[in-house]
């Protein structure tokens, strides 16, 4: 029997129009407003594949007028939220349309918060070096166009932003900052390169596998998680290989807003916390990548604790090995997964990153994100985190 929580609690506000050509519907929505503040990437897909220009002309068909924020890092910076909050200002915005990935969609929620409630935006952090200070104002209202499959950033209520002056990388997030409308729309996933499909496609996977093991599992996460695990294992190969497969592209959607889900519902755990020091000191290390890296020395010595063997078992089956009899399996199952996407031979190395950091990174990780280390159903020490960092580097 599968140990979990027969309680939860689940209030995601968010309309969610789900499918192939649902961004050609945005105009005939009840809009939150008269001019946006269109959040985009510092990158040139979104302007190169045309997004853009479509969203703007929905918003015209729709009667909105509309600002261009282009200023959006693949892991956004303090600095740019703020910018951002002061463009809308300046500019009259009522509402904001982020147009991108997780990290666009994550910077518009900081810029929708910092918009009504100038000043600094680490007063509204509730970790690390934050003020804790609750917002006073209703934060701008925002619609989430997701480009990408990856961090379910479309039906949460949160983002993570980079403090470079401080190393911290942490969660924003009020219970007011939850998308309007979300458009998941898998015609707008089909121009993500391979590798960007497959970093994006384990973050997904790592939000369910978290949510699975972590301590506020439960009955309503479960049936999430596993759809997601079983969907990723499934599809993500094929999304990697043919990007224009629009049944795989579909189902990794699907799997990306359900881990959405998986983070309200129940949490993430370790792994992510010590991701976020990873690249709270190295902006350029995609998240994903950061993710994969660690993956197996993290799991590994969750399944040395013997906390929750049959979920690991389980989540074995779910990725395909149908014949798993021991937690061990789940870790032959991933890095199967891995291989099948080419992300098998990640280094640390390749993006700066030195064995000396590994103290730094674990007391980074305790201090910024511990709410997330106790989420473990027995919590990593701080020499444990190191040895992860040490066991993941190449």
């Amino acid at each position: 029997m599968i140990q979990t929580n027969l309680n939860y609690d689940f209030n995601i506000p968010t309309r969610v129009m789900f499918g192939a050509g649902k961004l050609n519907e945005l105009h005939n929505q009840q809009l939150p407003g008269k001019k946006a503040l269109l959040v985009i990437s510092n990158g040139k897909s979104t302007r190169v594949n045309g997004y853009l220009d479509r969203t703007v002309k929905e918003l015209e068909k729709a009667g909105v007028a509309s600002v261009v924020f282009d200023k959006v890092q693949a892991n956004p910076l303090k600095g740019t939220a703020e910018e951002g909050a002061m463009f809308a200002r300046e500019n009259n915005c009522d509402f904001a349309v982020a147009l991108g990935g997780g990290s666009v969609i994550d910077c518009t929620k900081a810029i929708c918060l910092n918009a009504t409630n100038p000043g600094d935006l680490w007063n509204y952090v509730f970790s690390g070096t934050g003020k804790r200070m609750v917002a006073k104002n209703n934060p701008l209202p925002f619609i989430a166009i997701t480009t990408t499959a990856g961090t379910g950033s479309e039906v949460d209520c949160a983002g993570v932003i980079s403090n470079p002056e401080t190393n911290e990388k942490v969660g924003v997030g009020d219970p007011r900052l939850f998308a309007t409308i979300a458009i998941v729309d898998p015609e707008l996933m089909t121009s993500v390169p391979p590798m960007f499909t497959a970093y994006q496609g384990f973050d997904a996977l790592f939000h369910s596998t978290e949510g699975y093991v972590c301590n506020k599992s439960n009955i309503f996460g479960d049936m999430v998680e596993e759809t997601v695990i079983r969907s990723i294992g499934e599809y993500l190969p094929i999304a990697f290989k043919d990007g224009g497969n629009m049944e795989a592209r579909s189902r990794m959607a699907f799997a990306n807003t359900l881990s959405g889900y998986s983070m309200m519902t129940s949490t993430c755990t370790a792994e992510h916390s010590i991701e976020h020091a990873m690249s709270a000191y190295h902006q350029n290390l995609p998240h994903g990548a950061g993710l994969i890296m660690i993956s197996i020395a993290y799991y590994t010595t969750i399944i040395n604790q013997h906390v929750c063997d049959e979920r690991f078992v389980n989540m074995a089956k779910l990725l395909g090995k149908a014949d798993a009899t021991k937690p061990e399996d789940f870790i032959v199952a991933l890095a199967n997964l891995q291989k099948a996407c080419h992300v098998d031979e990640l280094k640390m190395s390749d993006y700066g990153i030195v064995p000396e950091e590994f103290e730094k990174m674990a007391t980074n990780a305790v201090e910024t994100m511990g709410r997330l280390i106790a989420a473990d159903r027995k919590p990593l020490s701080h020499a444990e985190i190191v040895d992860i960092l040490k066991q993941s580097y190449k």
